[in-house]
């Protein structure tokens, strides 16, 4: 009984809703995270988000636009559910400074974050309490965590996407799902894995990894090229997901639609020159290299000097096969842990994950990342992928059907526990 007393006194002048704090893990315990609401219908799903971020041990203080408070979720609401006062407009206490300054909290989360605000962000325009904290948060280095929500239509606006690919570029965005013509915001249990991840220490923190994405071009003449579909999305993916992880990253990206400002990246274009920068970049000590770009496996025998002249008629082509490069990794830095990929195309999954394995021993990697591009929804090119991860002992892991940067996500988290000791 005297201990109850006790515990009772002691949270005497706590606000009773922050009780919850830590019942259910401590993952968070410690950490301040600013939940910033724009005006989405999905406003009022933030109030179980940030129970559950307490839940997890966070403490939690909310940011809404004035539009937002006004119509779609009562900043009472809000007040009860983290039990801290909430921010509707700046005042001469400069909210913003004091939630997204240098070392003022430990994370931002956008949730749910509308096309208006991932437009402003994404251009630098700081007119509403939320992109204040944003703007100031972007410049004190604080991780952003963002996840839209809007009609689909609005989302697959080309300048919406646009902006939404230079955040990806920047903050952790979290995709929405598409159901009922409808990108909806993700559920709040994937906001707490991402917040959760983000706050740890870091599971490649320290780490050096190289990392290969996108297709090479290998000539005909000085205009025709050999080539493949590869997006180079799966690659970049992997990179910025590695960036969050806390790894240093070295990019060598050869053709493809995505773009990278996380850290060093080196451009190629032909698989000569994909060969030349990875084998000279592994004269410097890499902890983990990451294949992942999609190199033509053939290329013209002889490279024509002038174009060549469609009236010509008939033409035959010798083709001869490029340096594999993922080969050269062990043989010149053999304590780099190497994930290799394999892809196929319309094949049982018993047999992708046999050639997995083959090209495993044959190149002495760690991992292998095999995956199907005939299955439906992961597609060359596509914003989706489903892999199937192999070990040395020919133990698979599944990662089914889910957007690139989650099955990078937990692709990196496979090879962080692998390269840390427990390798298959």
């Amino acid at each position: 009984m005297e201990k109850g007393k006790k515990e009772m006194k002691a949270k005497r002048g706590v606000h009773p809703s922050k009780d919850i704090m830590g019942s259910e893990g401590n993952e968070l315990a410690g950490k301040k995270i600013v939940l910033c609401i724009t005006g989405s219908v999905a406003a009022y799903r933030a109030i179980d988000l940030a129970r559950l971020l307490m839940r997890h041990g966070a403490d939690v203080h909310s940011v809404m636009t004035e539009a937002t408070a006004a119509a779609l979720l009562s900043p009472e609401m809000m007040k009860w559910a983290t039990g801290n006062d909430v921010v509707t407009k700046l005042t001469g206490n400069l909210e913003h400074i004091m939630l997204a300054d240098y070392d003022m909290s430990d994370l931002i989360i956008v949730y749910p974050c509308t096309a208006n605000t991932i437009g402003k962000m994404a251009n630098g325009i700081d007119d509403t309490p939320v992109t204040s904290v944003l703007s100031v948060a972007l410049g004190s280095k604080i991780p952003v965590i963002v996840a839209p929500a809007m009609h689909e239509a609005m989302y697959e606006n080309e300048f919406i996407q646009q902006n939404v690919q230079k955040l990806r570029r920047r903050v952790i965005y979290v995709d929405p799902t598409m159901a009922e013509d409808k990108a909806k915001v993700a559920e709040p249990e994937q906001l707490l894995d991402r917040a959760i991840s983000t706050l740890s220490d870091g599971l490649l923190s320290g780490k050096r990894m190289l990392i290969t994405a996108g297709s090479t071009v290998e000539h005909i003449d000085p205009i025709r090229v050999i080539t493949n579909q590869s997006s180079g999305k799966m690659g970049i993916a992997i990179a910025q997901e590695a960036v969050h992880m806390g790894a240093n990253v070295t990019l060598i990206y050869g053709h493809g639609s995505q773009e990278w400002a996380n850290g060093r990246m080196i451009r190629v274009s032909t698989s000569e020159e994909m060969y030349d920068a990875v084998v000279s970049e592994l004269s410097s000590k890499y902890d983990v290299v990451i294949m992942a770009a999609a190199v033509a496996d053939f290329a013209p025998a002889k490279k024509l000097e002038k174009k060549i002249d469609t009236r010509a008629g008939k033409i035959e082509l010798p083709l001869a096969p490029t340096r594999k490069i993922v080969d050269e990794v062990k043989k010149r830095s053999k304590d780099t842990f190497l994930v290799a990929f394999k892809a196929d195309h319309s094949i049982s999954e018993s047999a992708l994950v046999d050639k997995a394995h083959k090209k495993l021993w044959e190149c002495n990697a760690d991992l292998v990342v095999a995956n199907d591009l005939g299955r439906k929804g992961s597609e060359a090119g596509s914003d989706k992928n489903e892999v199937f991860v192999v070990d040395r002992k020919k133990n698979v892991v599944h990662l089914p059907l889910a957007s690139k940067a989650v099955i990078a996500r937990k692709l990196l988290e496979l090879v962080a526990k692998s390269a840390n000791g427990t390798r298959g």
